[in-house]
């Protein structure tokens, strides 16, 4: 949950009408792989015989066009995306696709698909963005500067069960034991960025979340949606507190990958939350 400058891994979540996640337009036009991500939303749109709005703002994005997305999108359409804030309306909307265009136009990005989890509707397409300028590659964010992200959604009824909740229970009480032992032997935790973003297994587990949990409390997640193929479980969610502190509600996404003996092989996290004052 810490950052520092380092290419980013990016979640793209779509559910119905709504995007979230990082947008990446440039010249060439978009990113290739995010067709992959539009084709996992829309097989669920298009067995329920609804409209496609997912595709139509990925093609908006790609071509630059919004009459389409206006035409699928007629009410009061609300973007949520980590660099532009919060777009809301038509007038909005177009000035957003017209400089989202133009921001990584010379950067020459690519990616790579980390993975891809659908169920119930949801698509949460995880991505490895990497950006260049004169054949150097930047770090991430590229303007230099820290985008919190605002909550996005609110609390849910919906709560991850087994492994993926007892290490949310221990994530919230603070308690580096028990979210260890959530681990397999040589599982990781990824933080968004930094330069040692991996912590990898039972020894460096352990520094990590005691080093975390050194303001002597826990790490609070209100939990708002869970996307959960069996293998992978997408928790969107809003931190609200750091130890003792509590913080202006921040959205984030945690993928969390099960292994075969059930136990966490992998836990990806995807936010811009910083690490209070004080702490390590």
């Amino acid at each position: 949950m810490g950052r520092a400058a380092r290419p980013e891994h990016n979640a793209q979540e779509s559910a119905g009408s709504r995007s979230s996640g990082t947008s990446m337009v440039v010249a060439m036009p978009w990113f290739p792989d995010f067709v992959s991500a539009v084709e996992l939303a829309r097989r669920a749109t298009r067995a329920a015989g609804r409209a496609d709005p997912v595709m139509q703002y990925f093609t908006a994005l790609n071509d630059g066009e919004t009459d389409a997305l206006e035409a699928v999108w007629p009410g009061e359409v609300v973007i949520h995306d980590p660099r532009a804030g919060e777009v809301r309306g038509h007038r909005q909307l177009r000035r957003f696709v017209s400089e989202n265009r133009s921001w990584l136009a010379g950067l020459h990005p690519r990616t790579e698909t980390v993975a891809s989890t659908v169920a119930d509707g949801r698509a949460v397409v995880e991505l490895l963005a990497h950006l260049s300028r004169d054949g150097r590659e930047l770090g991430w964010p590229v303007d230099g500067r820290h985008h919190v992200r605002s909550a996005v959604l609110g609390p849910g009824r919906t709560h991850p069960g087994d492994v993926v909740g007892r290490f949310q229970a221990g994530l919230d009480a603070g308690d580096t034991d028990a979210v260890v032992g959530t681990f397999a032997s040589d599982g990781y935790y990824r933080e968004p960025i930094g330069p040692r973003a991996a912590h990898r297994g039972t020894a460096e587990l352990r520094t990590f979340f005691t080093a975390r949990f050194g303001d002597g409390g826990g790490i609070g997640l209100q939990h708002c949606a869970v996307t959960d193929d069996g293998v992978r479980c997408a928790l969107e969610y809003n931190c609200v507190r750091w130890g003792s502190r509590d913080l202006p509600a921040q959205a984030g996404i945690g993928v969390f990958e099960r292994g075969p003996d059930g136990l966490l092989a992998a836990a990806r996290i995807y936010d811009d939350v910083e690490v209070p004052a004080g702490q390590p």
